[in-house]
């Protein structure tokens, strides 16, 4: 019995992994309008690209990725990031290490005043845990970004298929 439940706790892991590792090929067709920050967050940031890619495997997480643009004259520091309606949403990265992949928690990336945070697929990325039922490619979420001073971003991202497309 437990054999089996670490095999599929492997299993899971692996699923997840290669959704954070989709090729840099399938890129978002996504808008690149920005979308700006809601009355409550920094002036000067903005989101743009946003897209949820939902799991191939049911109940697996999903991930997340966007870019941040920040025009102010301050650093902005990601405190947390949730999507609503999922369990739990989880800044990570990817990084090559000997030839192979490992991913790990971010904590706490800040994105430094005239630059872009990107998080794409083989590298930085929001792990989507316990989606929503019944969400479809097609449809939106709103994910909300809490910054370490207490300011919020909200923005819609677009729901895709397993694979970003």
């Amino acid at each position: 019995m437990i054999r089996l439940s670490r095999l599929a706790s492997v299993g899971a892991i692996a699923v997840a992994l290669a959704a954070c590792q989709q090729q840099q090929a399938s890129e978002p067709q996504a808008s690149e309008t920005a979308v700006p920050a809601a009355p409550d967050a920094k002036p000067g940031l903005a989101l743009t690209d946003g897209r949820l890619v939902l799991p191939a495997v049911k109940d697996n997480p999903g991930a997340a990725y966007f870019s941040l643009v920040n025009s102010s004259d301050k650093p902005a520091e990601i405190a947390a990031v949730d999507v609503a309606g999922a369990g739990m949403a989880m800044l990570h990265e990817t990084m090559q290490m000997d030839g192979h992949s490992t991913m790990s928690e971010m904590k706490s990336p800040a994105v430094q005043p005239g630059e872009t945070l990107v998080f794409a697929p083989g590298g930085k990325h929001v792990m989507v845990y316990k989606l929503p039922e019944g969400l479809k490619p097609g449809a939106t979420a709103e994910m909300t970004i809490t910054f370490a001073d207490g300011d919020k971003l909200s923005a819609p991202l677009a729901v895709e298929a397993p694979g970003g497309g």
